[in-house]
């Protein structure tokens, strides 16, 4: 590894960097190395590796452009910063960026399906779906020496199918054969010759096929045989069929073709096995494998109400509407009414209201007493079905509550129409490799070609060469137990940034500076250091790695650490301390003396036991888990580890929460199977706090989000300046007309839709990103206007609202769970993922606490320094101290050995996992063999004791 490679660079420098909180400063990052950036979260970190050194070489790259297409993508700003120099081409992986789209899945974002795509269509056997048979392919010169041998001396009839299971009268193709020179077709079965006229009942199903020739076929006749096979193949599109001298079938084709059922397939080509196209995806779902439906469960989901008690779910409770009348007069003759329990309802007067009739329905005219309106009722299915399709999008997004997803019933969840599921390659489908984990992809792709024919090992041999190596970067960085059709949306921050950091070392570039924001999140310590030895290998290409990053591992394992600080916010910005481990180490920084031992996390004297109460459930079925019981000690800190893709989101997310939600608040969220659940009565709510994002607009911020704002427009409003104008809270809100900057609709911001790239959102030149308009700016509270307000930090505004009891308690919990640095208005957008779950989390902790709430936080240490963490797990500790019960999923060692209880999930991930393999307090769990999270923790007691 050269210390100055092709650049003639041996560093990147950096002057005079100002952007955010970053105070002018200098600094030199060693290229072709591993650089770590740490320090406290908002400490500036970011800023530097992504607003000042990323932000520059992105601009750079677009000044290579010509001015035309400079044209169409925009200037971009320039990042406040003096000078870069020695700045590579930058590679930005982020957690941001992950797809919304249901057809991005990771198969598709990493390659690898593409490829299996072109494997099955170069070298995949087609079977018949009918039979099952291996279907055939024969040239004209084949099928002549085959009716040669087989058929020689006796009488057959060659037949063009033209018409295949199809109804109609098919008056105009008589016509059309008796012009191309043809005196006899096969219809249904009989032969028959053309008369004029001629036509078939137009409602039954029919089978035509032209009669070409009849013909004893003999070597002598061999010219003309194949003059009619040739003809017969033109006129039947690629399919022969042949009626022998006993009444029996045979079929030909030049395509692919079952010769027992005559059906035949295309040359296959790579799009067939795209569910992203026509030619692949199946008819019904399109490709994804899913399809909506209006369910009965879904309009009437509880039985016993009545309809006027709003029973029938989008009619709502009763009121004076025609759809009433008619339901009215529809139940009248089955002697029922509005306010009878649809549980007493017969069959199929539920069938009736459902899916309507055919017959009229009288309902009594208000306009005219004594007469009715003969109406036809549709039905409330049939109706929501028509708004389906034809309603605005108002209508759509209310319709989604009654949509009930479910596996398609044509593809069973394949998402690939039926003709390319019946491709294979040693007996298994394309579909069935996109279900296996990657693991076990791996293991079916060890040895293949030992297994496929001469003439498929050619064929497959290179194609085969580019899965291996794809498949080998993701069991490298640790995503083994991801399965190819898993939708993109559906991945955490941490595994969307690791298959994207697959896909560029796949690409073998060199000379790149790749810069990665926090890659180990969600992984195990197991998997970490396959992710460090991916880092170095990027490395040892020739680029340089720049990973801001909290993980001590990681840390350790780096050329260089950069440590931003000394605190958050205002108080950060500056570079205290820099060089490689060892040296770092020496420096006296937070981070140093956390990495050196000399501060850590302690491990707390005792564990508690609990109340004596537990949540128990049982028999957990879904996705990977293998019928698991999970028994909770309420009143304790809980944290539930292993591997990653082992079935802790499976267990927690997707069965334990929606089950519980349900119960308390009728969430219409389907819990994955299980069998009993009890011990709900020992809890009165849930709250589940995840690292979604609080907003994906710059209108949403911390203080609107937590209600904070609310109590800020009041109290402006009660100012004696305020009551003289008539100003109501309303005047303070930039969302509503009145006071906010009209330019900009209130947002601060104006968002600039760029042609190729995501949009760009540049502050307000009215409001100068103010958000309100001048005379709501003239109403100030110690000086300060609601726009100072917004840009004060959280720890700013703790003694600047002492006097007010309703904010202080709300700034105070945002302080408390480490975010005094943000300020009240920032942006919803640059918050991120690990910040929005603290913002979330100060909105629970503000509310009052019953003493008897189960909150789930997932990995809440993301994107947490030591001293963070630290800092949160006083305020974790502060909510069990009152009676909850706090239930983590974690990685952290430094929160999993603080833990009062351990459950751990694996062995493995995916298929290899899905059991709880070790359970108890941390030093039981550590004492356990065959559990990862247990190994890593003894050395972890052993460290913090020692």
């Amino acid at each position: 590894m050269n210390d100055i490679d092709l650049t003639g660079h041996d560093q990147i420098v950096v002057q005079g960097a100002r952007e955010h909180n970053l105070k002018n400063i200098d600094v030199c990052i060693p290229r072709n190395r591993l650089v770590v950036v740490t320090g406290i979260s908002g400490s500036g970190k970011s800023s530097l590796a992504f607003d000042t050194i990323y932000a520059e070489g992105q601009r750079r790259y677009m000044e290579s452009f010509s001015a035309y297409a400079r044209g169409f993508i925009g200037e971009m700003e320039r990042p406040d910063v003096d000078k870069i120099d020695g700045l590579s081409p930058v590679i930005s992986i982020e957690q941001k960026t992950t797809s919304r789209n249901p057809r991005s899945t990771v198969g598709t974002v990493t390659e690898i399906y593409d490829f299996l795509r072109l494997l099955y269509a170069r070298a995949g056997e087609a079977f018949s779906y009918v039979t099952g048979r291996k279907m055939v392919k024969q040239s004209q010169d084949q099928i002549v020496g085959q009716l040669l041998s087989q058929q020689k001396g006796r009488k057959i009839v060659l037949l063009a199918p033209v018409v295949k299971g199809r109804k109609g009268h098919y008056r105009e193709l008589f016509v059309q054969i008796a012009r191309l020179g043809f005196n006899k077709v096969r219809v249904d079965g009989e032969i028959q010759d053309i008369v004029p006229k001629m036509q078939l009942d137009r409602y039954k199903i029919h089978d035509v096929e032209i009669v070409i020739d009849r013909i004893v076929p003999a070597e002598d006749e061999r010219y003309r045989l194949g003059k009619s096979v040739d003809l017969t193949f033109k006129h039947g599109k690629g399919a022969l069929m042949l009626l022998d001298d006993q009444g029996q079938v045979h079929y030909f084709s030049q395509n692919l073709m079952d010769p027992e059922s005559g059906i035949s397939y295309d040359d296959p080509a790579p799009n067939n096995f795209s569910f992203n196209s026509p030619y692949g995806w199946c008819p019904t779902c399109q490709g994804l494998g899913v399809t909506e439906e209006i369910t009965e469960e879904s309009v009437i989901p509880d039985k016993s109400l009545t309809i006027s008690r709003g029973g029938i779910a989008p009619l709502g409770e009763y009121r004076d509407a025609w759809i009433f009348k008619q339901l009215e007069a529809l139940l009248k003759p089955y002697k029922l009414s509005l306010t009878t329990a649809l549980s007493n309802f017969p069959r199929d007067v539920i069938d009736l209201i459902l899916h309507g009739s055919q017959e009229p329905v009288p309902v009594p005219s208000k306009k005219y007493p004594g007469t009715d309106w003969d109406t036809r009722f549709e039905g409330i299915i049939s109706f929501l079905r028509k708004q389906q399709e034809t309603g605005s999008d108002k209508i759509q997004d209310w319709l989604k509550d009654f949509l009930v997803v479910s596996k398609c019933p044509e593809c069973n969840g394949a998402r690939l129409k039926k003709e390319s599921l019946y491709f294979r390659i040693d007996d298994k489908n394309i579909s069935e490799l996109a279900e296996m984990d990657i693991t076990d992809l791996a293991k079916w792709l060890n040895g293949l070609e030992d297994r496929i024919s001469e003439r498929q090992r050619l064929i497959a041999h290179e194609v085969l060469k580019e899965i291996r190596k794809r498949t080998g970067f993701l069991l490298d960085i640790g995503l083994g137990y991801l399965t190819l059709n898993r939708a993109l949306r559906t991945l955490s921050g941490g595994e969307a940034q690791r298959i994207r950091l697959a896909t560029q070392i796949g690409t073998q570039l060199t000379g790149v500076l790749y810069i990665m924001d926090e890659p180990s999140i969600g992984l195990h310590q197991r998997d970490n250091v396959r992710l460090i030895e991916s880092l170095k290998n990027l490395r040892d290409i020739g680029n340089t790695v720049l990973v801001v990053e909290h993980d001590k591992d990681m840390m350790l394992a780096s050329d260089y650490i950069l440590d931003v600080g000394p605190g958050a916010g205002r108080h950060g910005g500056q570079i205290v301390g820099q060089g490689a481990p060892g040296e770092f180490m020496q420096n006296g920084s937070l981070t140093a003396r956390y990495l050196n031992g000399e501060e850590m996390i302690g491990v707390p004297a005792s564990r508690r036991k609990g109340n004596g109460k537990f949540l128990e459930l049982k028999g957990c079925t879904g996705h990977n888990l293998k019928n698991v019981d999970l028994k909770l000690p309420l009143a304790t800190v809980i944290c539930v580890t292993g591997v990653s893709g082992s079935g802790k989101s499976s267990l927690i997310h997707e069965t334990l929460h929606p089950l519980v939600s349900k119960h308390f608040y009728r969430s219409r969220r389907e819990a994955l199977p299980y069998k009993s659940i009890s011990g709900l009565e020992n809890i009165d709510k849930i709250i589940e706090v995840d690292q979604s994002p609080i907003g994906r607009t710059p209108r949403s911020n911390p203080a609107t989000y937590t209600n904070l704002f609310s109590e800020i427009r009041t109290l402006f409003s009660e100012l004696p300046e305020a009551k003289i104008r008539g100003y109501k809270p309303g005047r303070f809100s930039f969302n509503v007309k009145g006071g906010r900057c009209e330019d900009c609709e209130g947002a601060g911001m104006k968002r600039i839709e760029m042609d190729f790239l995501p949009d760009v959102h540049v502050a307000c030149e009215s409001c100068k990103g103010k958000r309100f308009n001048r005379e709501t700016l003239e109403v100030r509270y110690k000086g300060k206007s609601i726009a100072d307000i917004l840009d004060m930090t959280v720890e700013a505004s703790l003694e600047f609202f002492e006097a007010h009891p309703r904010i202080l308690r709300k700034v105070k919990t945002l302080y408390d769970v480490g975010l005094g640095y943000i300020t009240l208005g920032q942006h919803a957008t640059t918050l991120s993922g690990g910040e929005a779950q603290r913002v979330k989390l100060a909105e629970e902790l503000s509310k009052r606490d019953t003493g008897n709430t189960l909150y789930i936080l997932d990995e809440p240490t993301t994107g947490l320094h030591f001293q963070d963490i630290s800092q949160l797990l006083r305020v974790v500790e502060q909510l069990v101290e009152k009676g909850n019960t706090v239930l983590i999923i974690e990685h952290n060692l430094d929160v999993i050995k603080i833990a009062d209880y351990i459950t751990d999930m694996g062995p493995e991930g995916g298929s290899q996992g899905g059991q709880i393999i070790a359970k108890g307090t941390p030093e039981e769990v550590a004492a356990q063999k065959g559990s990862y999270t247990g190994y890593f923790l003894k050395a972890e007691l052993e460290h913090a004791n020692n």
